[in-house]
C-alpha cells in the first residue's frame, strides 16, 4: 500500500518560514520524481518544485529564491523549506511521487503528465497572513 503523507503546514504571517515535509512508504523511493504542487479550490494544482533521484532541483518562478526542496533517502522523506512566505503562497500542498517514461523530471510533472504514474498525498493547508 502506496502512501504519502505531508505535515508540517500551519498559519503564518508574512515574511515567516515554514517547513513541510513528506514521508513516503509502500514502494521503492528511489528512481522517481518527486514534487511539491499547490492548489486553492476552483483552480489548476500548480508545480511549485521537483527532485529527482540524483537530487537535480527545478522551482516554479514565483517561488524561486525563497523555497528550497531536498530530501532525506535514508528516511524516505520530502521537504519544502518556504522562507519569506507571501499571502499568496497560501495555499493547500501536495506532494507527489511520480515515474515517467525517459525518466523525466522536472517542476510540474506529476502522476497525471502525459507518460507518468504515481501517487499523491493528502495535502496539507499553508495560511500566509
Amino acid at each position: 500500500h502506496v502512501q504519502l503523507v505531508e505535515s508540517g503546514g500551519g498559519s503564518v504571517q508574512a515574511g515567516g518560514s515554514l517547513r513541510l515535509s513528506c514521508v513516503a512508504s509502500g514502494y521503492t523511493y528511489s528512481s522517481r520524481c518527486m514534487g511539491w504542487f499547490r492548489q486553492v479550490p476552483g483552480k489548476e494544482r500548480e508545480g511549485v518544485a521537483a527532485i529527482d533521484s540524483d537530487g537535480s532541483t527545478s522551482y516554479a518562478d514565483s517561488v524561486k529564491g525563497r523555497f528550497t526542496i531536498s530530501q532525506d533517502n535514508a528516511k524516505n522523506t520530502l521537504y519544502l523549506q518556504m522562507n519569506n512566505l507571501k499571502p499568496e503562497d497560501t495555499d493547500r500542498y501536495y506532494c507527489a511521487a511520480s515515474y515517467c517514461s525517459a525518466g523525466r523530471c522536472s517542476v510540474g510533472i506529476s502522476p497525471v503528465t502525459p507518460g507518468c504514474l504515481g501517487y499523491w498525498g493528502q495535502g496539507t493547508q499553508v495560511t500566509v497572513s
